[in-house]
């Protein structure tokens, strides 16, 4: 074989494993954008450049994958959705505690389905890999509550905030993705019975008092409650 033949066989290998390659990595970009959908493009706009939005959102999967993330259980579902049914009962009277008590929620179901929340951007690049659908519900609740937190917030923020937990709320619950129902607007006349609004040991409701109070909050919160069907009000 001479040499030449031999120079147009390497050349030749050389172009199809590009091809290959160049293949791959365009069915790779292709699964991460259907996969993370607009946290794709953010990602992407970010750090200005899509091989390396590739490169950050393959990491994230695999450190989801080495993470013990488990669906709750019926009886921890049901309970977090009554859970959450009372503290969005509570908004007509306390918004403002009631989105605190919702963001607690959040975290506790994310603690139990094996999420590490001790950093919030981290938190966030977690979640994008499989609740990707409602992380900018998050985000956008995420900011509110820093809002609040600092006296900014209206009433009509604090409402757009439950919107935007319960989004994320019914997803990690494994419910299917959107913004669910809105928090109740208060009626004229309209009164929430006395016991209603006392805290009770192990309710999240209850964990925003002990927060208040400069109490320890559990990581786990759960009570026996109503079903889940309740969460719309």
């Amino acid at each position: 074989m001479s040499a030449g033949i031999i120079v147009v066989i390497v050349v030749a290998v050389i172009v199809v494993a590009a091809l290959v390659a160049g293949g791959m990595a365009i069915m790779r970009r292709r699964r991460l954008q259907q996969r993370f959908g607009p946290e794709y493009d953010r990602v992407a706009g970010a750090r200005d450049s899509k091989l390396k939005a590739d490169s950050e959102l393959a990491e994230r999967e695999r450190r989801v994958r080495d993470l013990d993330i488990q669906p709750l259980t019926d009886a921890a579902r049901a309970s977090y959705a009554a859970q959450w049914a009372d503290v969005q009962e509570r908004f007509v009277d306390a918004p403002a505690d009631a989105v605190a008590g919702s963001q607690l929620l959040v975290t506790a179901v994310m603690t139990d389905r094996g999420y590490p929340t001790g950093h919030h951007d981290q938190v966030l690049a977690d979640l994008s890999v499989e609740h990707s659908g409602t992380l900018g519900h998050y985000r956008a609740a995420e900011e509110i509550s820093g809002s609040a937190a600092a006296g900014r917030a209206s009433t009509e923020d604090l409402r757009q905030a439950m919107i935007h937990y319960r989004a994320l709320f019914g997803d990690l619950l494994g419910e299917p993705a959107d913004a669910g129902p809105e928090p109740a607007a208060a009626e004229p006349g309209q009164v929430i019975a006395a016991d209603a609004m006392t805290p009770r040991d192990g309710d999240v409701y209850a964990a925003v008092a002990r927060a208040k109070a400069g109490d320890p909050v559990p990581a786990r919160q759960h009570v026996n409650g109503s079903d889940p069907q309740e969460l719309a009000t």
